[in-house]
């Protein structure tokens, strides 16, 4: 049955603080008649820090379209081949081993995709498949599980790679000026992110069922609007409620599975803000807790769109697991409004073929065979956190 394995997670090395955003919505828009609104919303958001792919002063500057694009592409193809190699050490796979690659991002352009990049430039088998997935936003990291789910269980015995590479960031666009738009500025962040789905084997999420759903009639809610100068990011203020009509569709897929989604051992779940995490506390009846991972990611990254339930799920790795045969849910939300949901239980497979895989990756093998935590400098699961809710 196929195993979500340990994620690997990169950001980048430039950091934006809560208060320096603040300052920065001060200066810029000081007359704007609505800043009081934003600077409560940024607040509200419980975002300290953020990682960005240019210093703040690049980041403000718009030199266009084509070179926001070029710089999206150029950043990509410098940070995504460690996160990959270090996600198949997790597995402990040799990229010859990988059947398929998933490659999801929303904020930049490249055709050929980077999965054709990747399996030239990295040693991946010509006959790998390639599935790109650019315009489901937030949910693709939910989707990306699905389909390498329902790809493994179509072909049992292969291997699937994830790649998430959000760059939201290059999304700033200084003339949306916005109360939605000024919101989103305090509120999105940078990330790499890489996972392999095994069809046998691996220590993470044995994949159980997936689903999808779409709210009728909610298209224009989450959106870009595509113009001279790049991508427009639109949010409607109603999609802060979206969860009153999307934990429904949780609760059914669970009550299919012949699960309680109220009961489950652990939740990995896309944190586009508090307020979806403190609502799906309230429809699920599940204690805030539950959510320490997906609001820690939060709280650290901000809104990493796809790739928030992998560094989400890597957290879990580092807190050290769960019980084996632990029941959980992962869940991306994005445009649509749509929901990409999957169940599955923890498994903790055969030791690691390993140290070769790892050594290959620069990564340390500890002499108890634990893979070894990533994220420097992150805060426990759950310290620090509730403040900010």
């Amino acid at each position: 049955m196929p195993t979500l394995c340990r994620p690997a997670v990169a950001v980048p090395e430039h950091v934006i603080t809560r208060e320096e955003t603040l300052d920065l919505a001060r200066t810029t828009h000081a007359d704007h008649s609505q800043l009081p609104l934003v600077l409560r919303l940024i607040e509200n958001t419980g975002v300290r820090t953020r990682h960005i792919v240019q210093p703040i002063e690049e980041t403000l500057r718009h030199p266009g379209f084509t070179r926001r694009n070029a710089v999206y592409e150029a950043e990509a193809k410098a940070r995504v081949p460690a996160v990959v190699s270090r996600a198949l050490a997790h597995a402990d796979l040799d990229r010859r081993e990988i059947d398929l690659i998933v490659y999801v991002s929303c904020t930049g352009f490249m055709m050929p995709s980077l999965t054709a990049w990747l399996i030239n430039t990295m040693g991946f088998r010509p006959e790998t498949r390639q599935l790109p997935i650019a315009q489901l936003g937030c949910a693709a990291g939910g989707a990306a599980v699905n389909r390498a789910h329902d790809f493994v269980s179509a072909y049992p015995g292969s291997n699937v790679l994830i790649v998430s590479c959000e760059f939201c960031s290059l999304l700033y666009q200084p003339t949306d000026l916005g109360v939605g738009s000024l919101l989103s500025n305090g509120l999105f962040g940078d990330a790499v992110s890489c996972a392999v789905v095994r069809g046998e084997g691996g220590t993470g999420v044995r994949l159980e069922r997936n689903g999808s759903h779409l709210v009728p009639d909610t298209e224009s809610w989450i959106s870009y609007a595509v113009r001279d100068t790049g991508f427009h990011f639109l949010l409607d203020k109603r999609v802060p409620g979206t969860m009153s009509m999307l934990a429904p569709a949780l609760l059914t897929l669970a009550g299919e599975h012949g699960w309680n989604a109220s009961e489950l051992d652990f939740y990995i779940v896309h944190a586009g803000g508090p307020r979806i995490l403190d609502d799906l506390c309230r429809f699920l009846e599940v204690e805030p807790a539950m959510f320490r991972y997906s609001r820690a990611t939060l709280t650290e990254r901000g809104n990493i769109a796809s790739s928030v339930v992998f560094d989400a799920l890597d957290r879990l790795f580092e807190d050290g697991g769960v019980e084996d045969g632990a029941r959980g849910l992962i869940a991306g939300f994005g445009p649509g409004i749509t929901a990409e949901s999957a169940l599955g239980r923890w498994t903790v497979g055969a030791p690691a073929r390993g140290e070769t895989l790892r050594a290959r990756a620069g990564l340390p093998t500890p002499a108890n065979g634990a893979v070894p935590a990533e994220g420097a400098g992150r805060t426990p699961a759950g310290a620090g956190v509730a403040a900010d809710t």
